[in-house]
């Protein structure tokens, strides 16, 4: 009888317990029905988030061109390729959308991978295995170009899908490498640890003008069935990725181009520490042209030698092209007589102070007037300028009035400014003939413009507009800025009087930069090195940074040039060359040829046209009548085509060309030309005519081209070239100072 009790209390605690739940779930049952929400989340929401599909749209980083619009840096696309290996994706469908035939796959995928075929087919194997959806084949998978998709496509292999992506691509190589930079894909944090993959500058405009380069990207939604096929109803969104803005660079191509082909030359025979180069218009600022060696390949970052923008960023002692801002300080002041004469040698202002040396190992010159001291490049006359003619607190002003303390605030990051050292009387003295006191190229650029631009000192940039990709509507322009006005231009006349005396005179230390159409007005530049293992300087030939700033013409520049080559090698077949050498090498070829090449008339008296000859009409002449009367008249024709009438010649009628030059003819018939040995100036000519692209690899002359000689030519083909620096390097004229190489 009590079990009886006991189990009927049992049975209805149990019966009470389980009414108790059923009523809980049936309530919460008719809650969540009513309400559509599950603690605090909403059924309808999640249902539709699990249904819906959801992809980016990529958008593209800007371009970077230069003034004339020549492609340097755009989004390259690639492809990412991956296997969906899940079957569950071919149900119910007449084609299969999964890998099926994983053996053939594989064996159909290797050769386009470059990748064993087993690697490919453990993958895929390894997926089922997994029960995973898709998967992909690692690095071999990834930076496929679109041809290579394409090829891939035709084999039509179930299951095997792609991936669009971007790389940042520099189609002409190591080109102008520390303006333009680089840029790679990065993880971007964009909420607390949520990160996205996004193409960031690293350096160079890349950096400088990221936020405007990089876009924004949009996504495209859809509500979707269990097969991933869209609902009639899939209340899709679109929206639109936008574009970054497009950069114009002042960079003139064919003038850079020119700068590292011969910047590369010298490297290669004189193998120097490091080459410094930038070509500008002094009249806006604009620079034209910019190259540093060692310099690096932006295509490939991981090899990069030198970082540094050296132009803007590594500050140096300057030497005696210090001297042009010394003499132009003292005529500003209007205590310059450069008639007056003065003891060279050495001076020493008292017994506590070391005495200074004129660079002939203090012989110098007797007594001399201090014109000639400055074409002598005089450390002495520089020296007694400072503390006896003018006094040290002028110099000082000037030093400031032409920005020479400050940094430049150039359109490029990493810029680093000089230190001048002036506080004891030999740091003053010293400061005048570019010792202890430390500028950069860019520094001394800027400084020197308001000598070539009549007093009117100048802001150096390299970024010339910005422009809407999607518009074309240009966002912003950079306009010529002048910043200040140190010297009159009285001044700047007679400092450009002086210069030019140290390049034309006999005895000028700047000889060996005359040019041959041209008058040039310029100061030399040999700067010690200070001694990183202790005191004082390096010692030997080599041990000094040769440098040369100039302009041309004289008497109205048009360009302004600066090149350093530090430690160069000077020990030849010949003897031991003088350190000026390399550094005309660069400054003669580059600003003779960059002149002719923006028509600016030369303006040498003995200069002698005979050696320019006047274009006749070529097109729509016979190609071989043409061809024959230019030949004749001292030019290398290059004939393009079969066709026999001239269709476009880069040589315009009435222009006037210097006999030697190569003058292209396209036939009404075109076809690629044999371009081995051709220049990278002349490539870029047929370029132009063609309307071809042009990508480059290496520097010196074409070795070898994508497009095989006697091949069609469609506009907007990419012509790929390889060059390699000359077997024999041209050599440079002899020094006819004899003097230069001793300056200090």
């Amino acid at each position: 009888m009590k079990k009886n009790k006991t189990t009927h209390l049992m049975t209805g605690i149990l019966l009470i317990l389980f009414v108790g739940v059923f009523l809980v779930l049936t309530g919460r049952f008719l809650y969540i029905q009513a309400a559509g929400e599950v603690q605090n989340v909403s059924l309808e929401k999640w249902a539709k988030e699990i249904r819906t599909s959801s992809y980016t749209l990529d958008s593209e980083r800007g371009r970077i061109f230069d003034n004339n619009g020549m492609t340097l840096a755009y989004d390259m696309p690639t492809y990412r390729i991956y296997a969906i290996v899940d079957e569950t994706y071919s149900a119910n469908l007449e084609e299969p959308k999964h890998v099926e035939d994983p053996e053939k796959t594989a064996e159909q995928l290797a050769p386009f991978l470059d990748v064993d075929k087993q690697y490919i087919l453990d993958r895929l194997n390894s997926g089922v295995e997994n029960e995973k959806v898709q998967i992909e084949f690692g690095a071999f998978g990834k930076d496929i170009s679109q041809s290579e998709r394409d090829e891939i496509e035709k084999l039509n292999l179930p299951g095997i899908n792609f991936i669009r992506e971007s790389t940042r691509h520099y189609p002409n190589g190591m080109f102008a490498s520390h303006i333009i930079g680089f840029a790679r894909e990065s993880e971007v944090e964009i909420e607390e640890n949520t990160f996205i993959k996004e193409i960031q500058g690293v350096t160079g405009i890349e950096r400088e003008m990221n936020d405007l380069l990089s876009g924004k990207d949009g996504y495209i939604s859809y509500e979707r069935d269990l097969y991933n096929k869209k609902l009639l109803d899939p209340n899709e969104v679109v929206k639109q990725p936008e574009n970054g803005d497009d950069v114009y660079l002042t960079i003139d191509q064919k003038i850079q181009t020119l700068l590292e082909d011969v910047m590369s030359q010298v490297d290669e025979k004189y193998e120097p520490e490091r080459i410094t180069a930038i070509v500008m218009n002094p009249k806006t600022g604009e620079i034209l042209a910019m190259g540093n060696r060692p310099s690096y390949n932006p295509n490939n970052p991981a090899d990069v030698q030198n970082w540094y923008n050296d132009a803007i960023s590594t500050p140096f002692e300057p030497g005696s092209t210090m001297k042009m801002f010394t003499w132009a300080a003292a005529i500003e002041e209007g205590v310059y007589k450069g008639s007056d004469m003065y003891k060279s040698g050495s001076y020493q202002i008292n017994d506590r102070i070391n005495p200074v040396h004129d660079h002939n190992n203090g012989k110098g010159w007797d007594v001399i007037s201090y014109d000639e001291g400055f074409a002598r490049s005089s450390n002495v006359a520089a020296a007694k300028l400072v503390w006896e003619v003018m006094g040290p607190d002028a110099f000082l002003d000037y030093i400031k009035a032409f920005h020479l303390d400050q940094t430049t605030g150039i359109d490029l990051p990493g810029e680093v400014g000089g230190k001048i050292l002036y506080n004891w009387p030999l740091e003053k003295i010293t400061t005048s003939f570019g010792q202890g006191s430390t500028v950069t190229p860019i520094q001394q650029m800027k400084a020197a413009t308001a000598i070539a631009n009549d007093g009117k000192m100048v802001k150096p940039f390299v970024i010339k507009k910005i422009v809407d990709t999607d518009t074309n509507n240009i966002i912003e322009e950079t306009k010529p800025e002048v910043i200040d006005e140190p010297i009159s231009k009285e001044t700047a006349e007679q400092v450009r009087s002086l210069l030019e005396s140290a390049v034309q005179a006999e005895y000028g230390t700047g000889r060996r930069f005359n040019l041959s159409d041209y008058s040039v007005a310029g100061k030399t530049g040999t700067a010690e090195i200070p001694n990183p293992d202790g005191p004082g300087y390096l010692a030997g030939g080599g041990n000094y940074i040769f440098s040369f700033l100039g302009m041309a013409p004289a008497e109205d520049p048009e360009l302004m040039m600066y090149v350093s080559v530090k430690q160069p090698n000077l020990v030849t077949e010949d003897g031991v060359e003088p350190g000026s050498a390399p550094v005309s090498f660069i400054f003669n070829h580059v600003m003779e040829n960059s002149l002719h090449y923006l028509n600016i008339e030369p303006d040498k008296e003995e200069f002698n046209e005979s050696h320019l000859v006047e274009i006749p009409k070529l097109v729509g002449t016979n190609v071989e009548n043409s061809k024959q009367s230019l030949t004749d008249l001292g030019f290398r024709v290059t004939v393009v085509g079969s066709g026999s009438k001239v269709a476009a010649s880069n040589a315009l009628q009435g222009s006037s060309i210097l006999q030697n030059e190569r003058i292209i003819l396209i036939t009404d018939q075109p076809t690629m030309p044999d371009i081995t040995g051709w220049s990278m100036r002349d490539v870029w000519k047929l370029a132009d005519l063609l309307e071809v692209k042009v990508e480059t690899a290496g520097h010196g002359y074409v070795v070898n081209q994508s497009i095989q000689e006697g091949k069609s030519v469609s506009k907007n083909d990419v012509l790929e070239v390889e060059l390699n620096s000359p077997t024999e390097e041209e050599e440079a004229p002899e020094d006819e100072s004899g003097t230069e190489s001793d300056e200090s």
